[in-house]
């Protein structure tokens, strides 16, 4: 939990022989009880430190986003969910101000919605619209795979692969999150590679959408070991300079990734094929 810069509770003064309550003894003093001072919990040292490095490299609407980014993807805040702006600011411990710019650029990357006169929403993504947009990452990420592969150096190989080797780490632990959150990075470094600022800008839009289903359908037994393959032969394809190769696996991984969606859902997968006239 975000909790920026809290102050540390006081160290409530250790109890002391005063004598104050204690009582003489045929003249002579009574001996006075030591009681061991208790031990207050105070935050490390460190902490106002690393909070305020963190304040000087993001704004706090930014942290804020960030943290409740976390909250919405985790199911902490699940899709629906109404988001009270002075709940939260309390919970994060902050005023309403950043929780409020938060809003907005949640919306912005598709993960909320602003409802006028009604309050703002974890989005809710139905089914037929996870679906478009699947078949429109599908086809930007055949773009990306055409031109990453006629353009990737050694460096960028080898910096897709180590995301793929952290991809098969989490794989082996079973660890979802941690799977997701490479797979993610993988996905958006080559975009970045692509080299074009504003399909970037829509593709980071499409896949935070996305994310709302993500965690559900990696989860599924079998699907991480199929997942880390797939992202092997796309990098090898890169690799070999194979532009109509890495484009094809690419598609073909994220329409995969659609049909693992609707299983994870329970809901048929629409047929998006164009018939033939007869």
């Amino acid at each position: 939990m975000l909790k920026l810069l809290k102050p540390a509770p006081a160290t409530p003064r250790a109890a002391g022989g005063t004598g104050r309550g204690s009582h003489s003894v045929r003249g002579e003093a009574a001996p006075t009880r030591t009681r061991p001072a208790r031990v207050p919990a105070v935050a490390p040292l460190a902490a106002p430190a690393a909070g305020i490095a963190l304040l000087q490299s993001n704004s706090l609407p930014a942290l804020v986003q960030r943290e409740l980014e976390r909250m919405i993807l985790a199911g902490d805040l699940p899709p629906g969910a109404k988001l009270n702006e002075a709940t939260l600011a309390d919970l994060l411990g902050v005023s309403r101000g950043p929780v409020r710019e938060a809003f907005r650029a949640l919306e912005e990357s598709g993960l909320v919605r602003l409802e006028k006169n009604r309050g703002v929403y974890v989005r809710q993504i139905a089914v037929e619209e996870a679906d478009n947009i699947y078949e429109l990452r599908a086809v930007l990420d055949a773009f990306v795979g055409r031109r990453v592969a006629a353009s990737a150096d050694p460096d960028a190989v080898r910096e897709l692969r180590s995301h793929v080797a952290r991809m098969e780490k989490a794989a082996t632990r079973n660890d979802v999150d941690g799977y997701l959150k490479a797979n993610l990075e993988f996905h958006d470094r080559l975009v970045e590679l692509a080299g074009n600022a504003k399909l970037l800008t829509t593709y980071r839009r499409l896949v935070n959408e996305l994310r709302l289903f993500r965690r559900t359908t990696l989860a599924q037994n079998g699907v991480l070991p199929t997942s880390t393959r797939e992202h092997r032969q796309i990098v090898d394809r890169i690799a070999a300079a194979d532009g109509e190769g890495a484009a094809r696996a690419l598609h073909e991984h994220v329409m995969a990734s659609r049909e693992r969606m609707h299983k994870a859902s329970a809901a048929p997968v629409r047929d998006t094929t164009t018939r033939k006239s007869r």
